[in-house]
């Protein structure tokens, strides 16, 4: 399989070809049809942003075709069609994170590669109305937005919000979501 590799902060990725991934007890293979890049990529490859490890294949958003599944694992997930949630370890609230939780592209290996292994709980199916480019743009961007909006900051209808740093992933998808809601924004 092939990976863009980050070796050193400010460098260049490298594309490398790798050993090909097996699937563990609980987790899938997914290949990679599109992989988005977040600033956060940028960030990392520049050295402004924490970075745990090195060499690392960056990149958190991602869509694909799951293409081997592991032990214990159900076999219904072979050939479909997902979104990976780069949130690993997230945690039982919808609130806020456990303190170990990490996002893929650092440390773990992330979505800038021909395959990606990951537990099959980070998966969820496709929507069928978006392409693979739409949906592997969705991941990080949109759920740090849902979750800022609704987890966090409990907005309701007709409630008013002010979005600064319109320009930004999370704070368009959030505009998004708020006028889906029915807030004045």
């Amino acid at each position: 399989m092939k990976t863009w590799t980050l070796r050193a902060h400010g460098e260049d990725l490298t594309l490398d070809e790798v050993e090909d991934l097996r699937a563990g007890s609980g987790e899938a293979v997914v290949r990679l049809r599109a992989a988005a890049l977040n600033h956060r990529d940028v960030w990392l490859q520049q050295g402004n942003y924490f970075i745990t490890k090195l060499p690392v294949t960056l990149g958190a958003d991602g869509a694909g075709v799951v293409c081997e599944v592991g032990p214990g694992v159900a076999k219904e997930w072979l050939g479909a069609e997902v979104v990976v949630n780069p949130a690993i370890g997230w945690g039982d609230s919808e609130a806020f994170a456990v303190d170990d939780f990490r996002t893929l592209g650092t440390p773990d290996n992330g979505t800038f590669a021909t395959h990606i292994r990951i537990p099959v709980e980070q998966l969820c199916r496709k929507p069928d109305h978006l392409t693979f480019l739409q949906a592997a743009a969705l991941p990080l961007s949109g759920l740090t937005g849902y979750r800022a909006l609704f987890s966090r900051g409990g907005l309701k209808k007709d409630e008013t919000l002010l979005i600064t740093g319109i320009g930004g992933g999370v704070a368009q998808f959030m505009l998004q979501y708020a006028v889906a809601a029915g807030a004045k924004v």
